[in-house]
C-alpha cells in the first residue's frame, strides 16, 4: 500500500501542478502582461495551492479507512513535494525568456510532462494510450483556452 500512497501524492501534485499553474499563467499573462505578476501567481501556487491540495489528499485518505497513519503522511508528504517542484519549474521559462515565449515554452512542457505521465499510467494499467493521453490533453487544452479567454476579458474590462 506505500507504493499506492506515493503514486497517489505524486500523480495528484504533478497533474494539479501542471494544469493549475497552466491556467494561473495563462490568465495572468493574458490579464497582466506582467512576468512579476505570473512569477507571483506561480510561487502563490507552489506554495499555497502544494499546501491545500496535500491537505486535501490527507483528509480524503485519512476518510477512507483502509490506509495507515503512514500511508496517509505519504500521500500527504508525495503531493506536497511534487505540486511544489512541478510548480517551481514553470518558473524557469518566464524568469530566462519574454513571457509570450515563456508562456509557450511552458505549455509544451507542462502538455510533454502531462502526456508522458498518462502514457505511463496508461501501460501500467494494461489500456489504450490514446484514451488515456486524448482524455487528459483535452482537458489540460480545455483549461488553457478558456483561461486565455478570461484573462482577456479581464484585460479589456478591468485594465
Amino acid at each position: 500500500m506505500l507504493k499506492n500512497s506515493l503514486k497517489t501524492g505524486i500523480s495528484f501534485g504533478l497533474t494539479s501542478g501542471i494544469i493549475t499553474t497552466l491556467g494561473l499563467m495563462i490568465g495572468l499573462g493574458c490579464g497582466t502582461n506582467s512576468k512579476i505578476a505570473v512569477i507571483g501567481g506561480i510561487l502563490t501556487i507552489a506554495i499555497a495551492d502544494a499546501f491545500s491540495d496535500a491537505l486535501g489528499i490527507h483528509i480524503s485518505e485519512e476518510s477512507e479507512a483502509q490506509h495507515t497513519t503512514k500511508e496517509v503522511w505519504i500521500s500527504t508528504i508525495y503531493t506536497f513535494l511534487s505540486k511544489f517542484i512541478f510548480a517551481m519549474s514553470f518558473v524557469i521559462p518566464v524568469l530566462l525568456f519574454q513571457l509570450q515565449t515563456a508562456t509557450i515554452i511552458s505549455i509544451i512542457w507542462g502538455l510533454l510532462l502531462l502526456c508522458s505521465f498518462s502514457f505511463y499510467i496508461s501501460k501500467e494499467q494494461k489500456v489504450n494510450p490514446l484514451k488515456v493521453v486524448g482524455e487528459h490533453l483535452i482537458i489540460a487544452l480545455l483549461v488553457i483556452i478558456i483561461t486565455h479567454y478570461v484573462g482577456d476579458l479581464i484585460a479589456k474590462n478591468f485594465g
